[in-house]
């Protein structure tokens, strides 16, 4: 009897045991997952159901308690939260996949050849292209328009160089927007130089537009079609996807565009997550009111975006002293101090959130000064300056004292410090880039790239907020170290953090219950590897919701 009763209770037990798992779609095993929780901890295995994390921990701790429809083995391998790029135009990264890649030219003439090659192939309408830095070339200065008149009299042509704040346009493209010499425009400037004939001095236009100026021309360009808009969203998916960006913030759109976003969205074709900042334009301010916050697990929009000043490459940042190599030459706003301010008190009153560029000493401080009007110190508004490059030692406690959060791209840091001593002087340049700095204010800073000014590759990111080095690893002690971050700092600024900036830490950023599943698999350990081989880890995988959207070839 007693061995039957010791039976029953063993096979009840067991029976129970197996009763009372869960079904769950994905188990994870085998690898190292760097979960980026409050206490930065470490698992081996994780549970995924219905696009979401539901537990971490060990594999067979999980195995006991899920029956699991699927099971992956990582190898061994390296898992990360989803990377997130907290400041990015992930559209105006599609379509210029579309039109002439300038990006890494090593001269004018070199941009020139690459416009002839792409005309013969695209024989009809504008020809567009981005992506020139006359910093790279031998002459450094901007170049003229004469040959692509020349090649192109009939056909307009505008290039847009790397930072998007300038760029060159031909004749044709001038006359379709009636630019003429002497012309003026508020928060951008039209280039020109002075010709003398017989004794008689005459301005000439060189094509070459700064800021506010471009929009003269680009707003002749006609909009894409919507089978080239979803082309060039898809291409731009699949290449980030790639490098494990599961978030990006697309900093500056119409509405329009955000709506035809979220069609391709809803129907699956644009799987990428979102969040879109609207442009500063009136018809913005009226769909954000009428409609409010627009939230989706696939797309945000809760913000303005305003335009501060122009770029330290192209002179346009906006400086509290003039520029060391054009001592007559401060750069300037693009808009008004009492334009900025009427944003941000409609803003505030709405209860949205604001970010703006600010690239200067000047133009950041403008609008902390602004924001802190408005905000009056603690809050959690997180009301962001996109970029904070260039901040005088005087202006850094306005971050932390009115919880403003500055929103930086590492990889500007490493693409401009070549020459940015030669803009700012080295006095200035302190101030510059200073990510440790801006960190310290609130205790976390989103990070981000800005691409397609800088490269999509979150490893670039890493590298260049960690390592700060060229891939050359130049220069040999780093560029400003005492304003680099730690590894971990700088994972949850690609991740948790730039989440945070968002709104959405309690729904992505780290691998933790409840959380969406989104995920990258690595085939290093971005944390542990020497710095050197930084630049050659590889994505493995990426998932989103739980669904593999890439896996190497």
């Amino acid at each position: 009897m007693k061995r039957i009763t010791l039976l029953f209770i063993f096979t009840l037990a067991f029976a129970c045991s197996f009763a009372v798992k869960k079904d769950a779609d994905l188990l994870v095993y085998h690898c190292t997952i760097y979960t980026v929780d409050a206490a930065f901890t470490t698992a081996e295995a994780m549970v995924i159901s219905e696009g979401k994390i539901i537990a971490t921990g060990k594999k067979n701790d999980l195995e006991k308690e899920y029956n699991c429809k699927e099971k992956l083995d990582a190898q061994g391998k390296f898992i990360y939260p989803g990377f997130i790029d907290a400041h990015a135009h992930f559209v105006g990264y599609g379509i210029s996949l579309q039109q002439v890649v300038l990006t890494g030219t090593s001269s004018w003439k070199e941009v020139i050849e690459k416009v002839k090659t792409f005309a013969t192939e695209n024989k009809e309408g504008w020809l567009t292209g981005r992506g020139w830095d006359q910093n790279d070339w031998p002459v450094k200065e901007f170049p003229t328009n004469e040959q692509l008149t020349a090649l192109f009299p009939d056909r307009p042509v505008l290039l847009e160089r790397v930072d998007g704040h300038a760029s060159i346009a031909n004749k044709k493209a001038l006359e379709l927007a009636g630019i003429k010499a002497g012309d003026a425009v508020n928060g951008g400037e039209i280039e020109t130089k002075n010709f003398t004939t017989g004794g008689v001095v005459t301005q000439q236009l060189t094509g070459i537009l700064i800021d506010n100026a471009v929009k003269l021309v680009a707003s002749k360009i006609p909009a894409a079609t919507a089978t080239q808009f979803k082309k060039a969203l898809q291409a731009a998916q699949k290449n980030c996807f790639a490098v494990g960006l599961t978030t990006i913030d697309d900093c500056g759109l119409d509405y329009e565009v955000a709506e035809q976003i979220e069609k391709l969205q809803q129907t699956g074709i644009l799987k990428m997550r979102l969040y879109v900042m609207l442009s500063d334009a009136k018809k913005n301010y009226d769909w954000l009111e009428k409609n409010g916050i627009r939230k989706t697990d696939h797309l945000n929009i809760r913000s303005i975006k305003m335009y501060g000043d122009g770029a330290l490459g192209s002179r346009g940042a906006c400086l509290l002293q003039p520029y060391s190599d054009k001592p007559d030459h401060y750069g300037f706003l693009l808009s008004s101090p009492e334009h900025f301010d009427s944003v941000a008190n409609w803003v505030i009153q709405k209860g949205f959130q604001l970010c703006t560029h600010a690239i200067g000493d000047s133009g950041n401080r403008t609008l902390l000064k602004i924001y802190a009007k408005y905000l009056k110190g603690p809050n959690d508004l997180r009301w962001r300056i996109e970029h904070a490059q260039v901040i005088n030692p005087d202006d850094f406690n306005l971050f932390g004292a009115n919880n403003i959060i500055p929103s930086v791209q590492p990889t500007h840091a490493t693409s401009d410090m070549y020459w940015a001593d030669k803009r700012l002087g080295k006095k200035r340049e302190k101030g510059a880039y200073a990510y440790k700095q801006l960190l310290q204010q609130n205790g976390w800073i989103p990070l981000g790239t800005d691409f397609p000014v800088e490269d999509i590759s979150t490893f670039k990111t890493f590298y260049a907020a960690v390592v700060r080095k060229d891939a050359k690893g130049w220069p040999a002690a780093g560029f400003q170290m005492e304003n680099a971050l730690s590894r971990e700092e700088t994972l949850r600024g690609m991740t948790i953090w730039a989440a945070k900036a968002n709104f959405e830490e309690n729904e992505k950023g780290s691998i933790e219950k409840g959380k969406l599943a989104d995920f990258v698999i690595l085939d290093a350990d971005i944390m542990k590897v020497v710095a050197q081989k930084l630049l050659n880890v590889k994505v493995l995988a990426t998932f989103l919701g739980g669904e593999k959207v890439y896996s190497t070839p």
